[in-house]
């Protein structure tokens, strides 16, 4: 038997229920894996966004890091999305191998702090080791953690347009 064929076999005979990541886990101070896969779409259809146990890395760095946002800025954030399953993301229009289904992204907004460019423009100029920080049509903003971080910032405006480097305002002049 092929190492393969004996991981297919013992995931067949592992319960569900035990390879997925129980909603009550805690991954940092203010967050547990329910407040990261808490999703109305994913309610709503009746998807099972529950992520594996193989994410709790991913999952504790993203709540880490969202931590760290929140003492950045000084208020609570707002999540409007964390992670993923692959069939909420693309019931959502996600990209395939979106960091949210690596449990590693988290859209958001911090309305005690700004609106999302000035937030975009709080975590450019932070020392904080996020991988993408993307200003998303002026409404929101996109961070992910992972283990090597690029400190990445980009924004998009629109689909047409696409993704530009850097932090842009509505106008379009770059600002990071």
């Amino acid at each position: 038997m092929t190492p393969n064929e004996r991981s297919t076999v013992l995931r067949a005979s592992v319960p569900l229920e035990q390879t997925l990541l129980a909603p009550t886990l805690r991954l940092s101070t203010r967050f547990s894996v329910a407040d990261l896969m808490r999703s109305d779409i994913a309610r709503r259809e009746q998807i099972d966004n529950r992520p594996g146990i193989h994410l709790q890395p991913n999952l504790c760095r993203l709540a880490t890091g969202l931590e760290a946002i929140i003492e950045l800025l000084g208020y609570p954030i707002e999540l409007s999305s964390a992670y993923r399953c692959d069939l909420l993301n693309a019931r959502v229009g996600g990209v395939a191998g979106s960091q949210h289904t690596l449990g590693e992204a988290a859209d958001f907004t911090c309305p005690g702090f700004g609106d999302a460019l000035e937030v975009s423009l709080a975590l450019h100029q932070s020392t904080l080791d996020f991988d993408q920080c993307i200003l998303e049509f002026g409404r929101w903003v996109h961070v992910s953690f992972r283990e090597n971080p690029r400190r990445n910032t980009l924004t998009i405006r629109s689909a047409s347009e696409g993704y530009l480097a850097g932090i842009h305002d509505d106008s379009g002049t770059r600002r990071a």
